[in-house]
């Protein structure tokens, strides 16, 4: 498991008697951990305390507000936290020890995943039966919250609700021999993301790891990124309008290995948690 170098201390956020919810602290930051889920027949987003998640009405990327509602984390299905984003983008090459002996890239290099892709914690990974196993790769995926176009870097921050884990299944047969990515990074299943949506982290100072049942295969800190969320959003947004909702995967470090079917993979992100797939074979 990651290790944090800062207590936490449970802090109330509270008007009057009514609790609106609760929040982690971590030295002078509030971390707030945002789950979408199922609980029976109903669909919702809600604010994790604990095991208990307390359920909110309306849209997290909009209006919303707390109810009395809450349930047993143990008994809620995590659903893919963002459900429509209008795009998924991610970066190639931002982490010097991925791009081996090439040199690093002067601005962010981005390409699109699919909506489609996207695949909730707990989910199976889907290993095609056309091609060689698949690659893992960790990654901190950034949750937008508002409206972004043409923003400076000194603001890019004040447009992300949160981030969450990731994990950029890659095939790597195609991703070389095919003109465009698009099935080598975005067939279905290729985007696990999850568990929670979490703000309130210093986002480019965090430990990630990544393990094959068990095993430790990718362990990096943000810090080591080529170029930082910020510098990675505002880049993007002068040319790409970024909406609520849509996220960006910010690269992978180290050497990747394909895997084989019935592993479980697991992206641990210090402060957000941990996001675990399994990979089975195509039918």
């Amino acid at each position: 498991m990651l290790s944090h170098s800062k207590r936490a201390s449970i802090v109330v956020l509270g008007l009057g008697l009514n609790v609106l919810f609760l929040t982690v602290s971590m030295g002078q930051e509030k971390v707030t951990r945002y789950l979408r889920f199922r609980a029976g027949k109903t669909v919702a987003y809600g604010i994790l305390d604990g095991d208990v998640v307390h359920q909110l009405k309306g849209n997290l990327f909009g209006k919303w507000e707390r109810t009395e509602k809450t349930h047993p984390l143990k008994d809620v299905r995590i659903l893919v936290p963002s459900p429509r984003p209008s795009k998924v983008i991610a970066l190639a090459g931002n982490y010097k020890d991925h791009l081996g002996d090439k040199e690093p890239p002067m601005t962010p290099e981005p390409f699109f995943k699919l909506p489609s892709c996207l695949l909730r914690h707990g989910g199976k990974i889907i290993q095609p039966k056309d091609h060689a196993p698949v690659h893992y790769e960790a990654e901190l995926v950034v949750v937008i919250g508002k409206r972004a176009r043409n923003v400076a870097p000194e603001q890019a921050l004040d447009f992300v609700l949160g981030i969450t884990c990731g994990n950029d299944i890659s095939a790597r047969d195609w991703q070389k021999n095919d003109v465009q990515w698009w099935r080598a990074k975005g067939s279905d299943t290729f985007g696990p993301v999850g568990p929670y949506i979490v703000s309130g982290l210093d986002y480019n100072n965090l430990d990630m790891e990544l393990r094959v049942n068990g095993e430790v295969r990718q362990k990096t800190n943000t810090k080591n990124q080529i170029h930082d969320l910020a510098t990675t959003i505002s880049f993007i947004s002068k040319r790409i309008t970024l909406r609520p909702g849509d996220l960006i995967f910010t690269g992978t470090p180290g050497k990747t290995q394909g895997m084989e079917i019935g592993d479980s993979v697991e992206v641990e992100i210090q402060g957000v948690g941990i996001l675990k797939n399994k990979l089975i074979a195509e039918k």
